[in-house]
């Protein structure tokens, strides 16, 4: 199948009517299942227009916490189910109490009816599929894990525990795994810091505040996911500060993720901070080829398990997902995802130009944040040379080959045609850039030092984080 009968094949997939029930998985996907179950599963379908759809949600609050942070990225999700969709119309429709799922309700005689509905165990969803059983372990996540499983095994052994890493890393898998592990003879707690905040809120606006505090300060185990997004909340902070140190006085467990390190939060009180660092902070690293190929391995073991139609994937391609696509577990899963489904709509194993075709933005991730400069930096400090002598028209051996080099690098990680990379490199002809690339990519056949330095490069180019040189 070529390039333009697949690119017509997915028009017409997207072109299709919406079905809520997709556009709500695909947000469950994006967003994550904490979001998603917290805000996201508020919003009811009311009608499709020709060009918007009208939706509902219960209060004035949701639906401008939705509008501020989440409803751009929706009317993305929904113009691939209908692209005539230009906007999306939020109304206020009340749910009487009356309607409310009795399986959401959670149900105190000592308490008021009123304290009933929209109750903090609502949103105490610990998922049953994310356990320390079906946790994929590698380099890059080990520490965490292992500590993950000690806090179960001796409570408050750390306190806090807190762990961070990037997006899709496997943090709310952990956390919820802690929860599965301790849910039967302890009091847990697994709230995101947005749900907390809204929580906080809605008891300050009902006059709540001391069943608010008495709930979350009478926990076993509180596991707060997210917890940068409770950034600037001053009031709530104060509250947060309070209740974490009650906790912790009388044993409890507390566990946190973010994406830094709580010295890097912003607009996060400094004692609040100081008491994040005094406890175990356990950084997850990117995942590393053994680990990203062993994910991918897994993931189509359960995809297959799921349907009587099993997929099979050649070896070169299973290590072009592992070697292309570094920059979260969540994106290796969602790759996999694609190629299965393209799989069987095609009934056909995808070739490794289709696989470029399926998994193209996923692939140019990385391209759009890396710049000849960079490039040119970081090729410098790590042979040990300046950039003035590497544009230098020298011919020294010591200067060629990180010339090379750089050229090669520039040519494979970015967009820049020939002759846009040789005005880079001193105005040097195309032909130049040829011949380098094409030395290095030679030389790389026998040579496993400069193999292996260029991987290197790759990767302190790819994740050079904040720029830094």
């Amino acid at each position: 199948m070529n390039k333009n009968n697949l690119s017509k094949n997915t028009a017409n997939i997207t072109q299709s009517k919406i079905n809520w029930n997709e556009v709500q998985l695909r947000m469950k996907s994006n967003f994550g299942n904490d979001i998603f179950e917290s805000w996201l599963r508020k919003l009811n379908f009311v009608e499709e227009f020709k060009n918007y759809i009208l939706l509902s949600v219960s209060t004035r609050f949701i639906r401008d916490w939705i509008t501020s942070r989440y409803l751009d990225e929706i009317l993305k999700i929904i113009k691939e189910f209908n692209k005539s969709i230009v906007r999306i119309e939020l109304k206020i429709q009340e749910t009487s109490y009356e309607n409310v799922d009795v399986s959401t309700k959670f149900i105190n005689k000592n308490e008021n009816v009123s304290f009933i509905k929209d109750s903090f165990l609502q949103y105490n969803r610990i998922d049953q599929n994310k356990s320390f059983d079906n946790f994929i372990i590698g380099q890059s996540n080990k520490l965490a894990f292992e500590a993950s499983k000690k806090v179960t095994d001796n409570l408050a052994y750390y306190n806090p525990l807190y762990i961070y890493g990037g997006v899709g890393m496997g943090k709310t898998h952990l956390l919820n795994a802690i929860g599965m592990s301790l849910k039967s003879n302890k009091k847990i707690m697994f709230i995101s810091a947005e749900r907390f905040m809204y929580q906080f809120v809605k008891s300050i606006k009902s006059n709540e505040m001391v069943k608010f505090k008495d709930y979350f300060r009478n926990t076993d185990v509180l596991i707060i996911d997210d917890i940068q997004f409770m950034n600037g909340k001053e009031a709530m902070q104060e509250e947060f500060f309070h209740t974490f140190n009650a906790l912790v006085e009388k044993g409890s467990q507390v566990i946190i993720s973010a994406d830094r390190a709580p010295n890097k939060l912003s607009r996060i009180q400094e004692r609040i901070k100081s008491r994040f660092a005094g406890g175990l902070v356990i950084d997850i690293q990117k995942p590393d080829f053994e680990l990203r190929y062993k994910i991918i391995q897994l993931k189509i073991e359960e995809l297959n398990l799921l349907n009587t139609s099993q997929i099979k994937l050649s070896e070169d391609i299973k290590k072009f997902i592992s070697t292309e696509i570094k920059t979260n577990i969540r994106e290796i899963v969602g790759a996999i995802n694609r190629v299965v489904s393209f799989s069987r709509i095609y009934n056909k194993e995808p070739n490794l130009s289709e696989i470029k075709v399926i998994l193209k933005d996923l692939l140019n991730l990385s391209e759009n944040n890396v710049t000849i400069d960079q490039i040119q930096s970081i090729v410098c400090k790590f042979f040990k040379i300046s950039k003035n002598e590497m544009l230098s028209s020298r011919r020294s051996r010591y200067l060629v080959r990180p010339r090379q080099t750089a050229i090669y690098l520039t040519k494979i990680l970015t967009s820049k045609s020939l002759p846009e990379i040789g005005r880079e490199f001193s105005n040097r002809d195309h032909t130049t850039i040829i011949h380098s690339v094409k030395t290095i990519e030679k030389l790389k056949k026998s040579d496993l030092e400069l193999n292996s330095n260029i991987d290197a490069l790759k990767n302190k180019i790819l994740y050079n984080k904040n720029n830094e040189i």
